[in-house]
């Protein structure tokens, strides 16, 4: 059963991408994503709160880094996806969504010294060019007129910083357990949160909406984290991570059912040379010096 848990924590993703699609028009982007984390706070502290006390001098030495990535898993990465939902499908999300292992090895050369491969320059290559052709909509021609800040140019910063993120977590190493560093995490991010939450148009809570942030305060944020973690322990995290390219296939299946969404051509060959590139960034593992 452990074997399985890496899949049903994609399911649970690819669901909260059809959430974050959905929560359009029904909550604000602000409002969303400090109820989401304020509920998962309110949910993990209570299991968490002694160890925290226990670790609370490792919890000062590092706080400057925790804040950092709350910032940028929770505060940019999730608050850029809700603004992108706004004006793109849930299908383009979720393809630019599996675009985060390939940004994540292009990182981790930059800036945590890994060695860059051959497979992850022309996987990086192959994957842009699957995104622009998504982005242009299967004509080329259209990137001209295409501008940053629609809904595809945000979605690709939220990944960015979504990828920068997993980085950070693997090259500092910190000190605490995964659940105790979650929490300083999302604890950090409602602080950064409240004074967005507080200037922006705020959003009350509806029949409508209130299954949307139960989805992305539960599920997606306590949830998924368990699943992920005691699934990497079971199948190692290079297993795992192959799981992750099934998350465009069910965004795009969930927008066709759920959403109404049409499919078209070019979803499909962007999704294609997408996930050629992230397989590329995989499988070739030579040394880009090496050539």
């Amino acid at each position: 059963m452990l074997q399985l848990f890496p899949l049903f924590t994609v399911v649970i993703w690819a669901g909260n991408t059809v959430v974050t699609k959905l929560s359009a028009g029904l909550i604000g982007p602000a409002s969303i994503t400090f109820y989401r984390w304020l509920l998962a706070f309110v949910v993990l502290l209570p299991f968490t709160a002694a160890g925290l006390w226990r670790a609370r001098a490792q919890v000062c030495r590092h706080w400057p880094k925790l804040a950092a990535l709350g910032t940028l898993g929770m505060v940019i990465y999730q608050g850029l996806a809700y603004y992108a939902a706004q004006t793109t499908s849930a299908t383009n999300m979720g393809i630019l969504v599996a675009l985060s292992p390939l940004f994540s090895a292009l990182l981790s050369s930059l800036l945590a010294g890994e060695r860059l491969t051959r497979g992850a320059v022309c996987g990086g290559v192959v994957s842009v060019g699957g995104v622009l052709w998504l982005i242009a909509r299967g004509h080329l021609a259209n990137l001209a007129q295409i501008q940053m800040g629609g809904g595809d140019g945000l979605m690709l910063l939220a990944v960015l910083a979504n990828a920068l993120y997993g980085v950070l977590l693997r090259h500092w190493h910190l000190p605490l357990g995964s659940w105790a560093q979650l929490t300083v995490q999302v604890g950090c991010a409602l602080v950064f949160l409240l004074p967005w939450y507080g200037l922006s148009e705020r959003s009350a809570l509806t029949p409508a909406n209130v299954p949307l942030v139960l989805y992305a305060g539960l599920i997606a944020s306590v949830l998924a984290p368990w699943l992920w973690i005691n699934g990497v322990q079971a199948v190692g995290p290079s297993q795992a991570s192959l799981f992750l390219n099934l998350i465009p296939v069910l965004v795009a299946l969930a927008a066709v059912l759920w959403l109404g969404e049409k499919l078209a051509a070019y979803h499909f060959v962007g999704a294609a040379l997408a996930l050629a590139g992230v397989w590329l960034g995989r499988a070739w593992r030579a040394p880009l010096w090496a050539i």
